[in-house]
């Protein structure tokens, strides 16, 4: 189960070059979110699977406080519009500790609208940063964005675009990875899965509370550069409980 969640990982959050290159799916047309399960055998947890993400945070069990220590110092490498999504690779090293293991920074990414919602409410964009263990588990730490005042990091992002799908941007202007955090990490977490096929479960989801800004401007550079929502539909909990961090 671990080896094979490193495998799809690999798959899941780059751009789809690989020798026996996954079945094709979107969200828009017959491959959009509804459809997912039909397009191959391998995304059948997209239908079936009962620890799903994403989710509309509505209850939550308050925990004594387990934090979360994130160690993000190094800027990323590279930027590649993989039609999915704006992703963002990074070099090796940083990383969060988290139930006193430690998980490395794979890849950070965004989502427009956002694909967790918390007491129904959606937010504009999403970030995922996806970190792994060396036992190839996956957590992801998710920051939500308001409109308001721009974000610093973003700016940078959104002069170093990719121009067309699938070209990969080297970053020659730095992007302050810190400025994509919120001062706060306090956090509800709860255990889904990725919320693209494969839609492999057993993923550690921390929802960080405390939200950060962007401009009008930079939302709309966002959706231009994809050119449609991003956000799978949110899935039922199936008796799952949200811890509050």
């Amino acid at each position: 189960m671990k080896s094979a969640l490193l495998a799809i990982s690999m798959v899941v959050f780059t751009s789809n070059v690989l020798a026996n290159e996954p079945a094709h799916w979107s969200y828009e047309g017959e491959g959009s979110p509804q459809n997912w399960s039909k397009l191959s055998p391998d995304y059948m947890l997209c239908e079936k699977g009962k620890n799903q993400s994403p989710i509309n945070i509505h209850k939550s069990m308050k925990v004594h406080a387990r934090p979360l220590h994130i160690n993000y110092k190094m800027p990323p490498i590279s930027l590649i519009n993989n039609g999915h999504s704006i992703q963002a690779n990074v070099q090796e090293g940083d990383f969060i500790r988290l139930d006193g293991e430690e998980f490395t920074l794979q890849q950070f990414h965004f989502h427009s609208p956002s694909e967790n919602t918390i007491n129904g409410k959606s937010f504009p964009l999403e970030a995922h940063f996806v970190n792994m263990d060396a036992d190839g588990e996956i957590a992801v730490v998710a920051v939500m964005f308001e409109i308001g005042k721009a974000n610093p990091a973003l700016t940078q992002i959104s002069r170093q675009l990719p121009d067309d799908i699938g070209e990969t941007v080297v970053l020659k202007q730095k992007v302050d990875i810190k400025r994509l955090l919120p001062e706060s990490l306090a956090h509800y977490r709860y255990t889904g899965s990725l919320t693209t096929p494969p839609c492999t479960e057993g993923v550690r989801w921390m929802v960080v509370k405390q939200p950060l800004t962007l401009s009008t401007e930079q939302l709309t550079w966002f959706t231009s550069a994809i050119n449609h929502a991003n956000n799978r539909p949110l899935q039922d909990l199936h008796g799952r409980v949200v811890l509050d961090d």
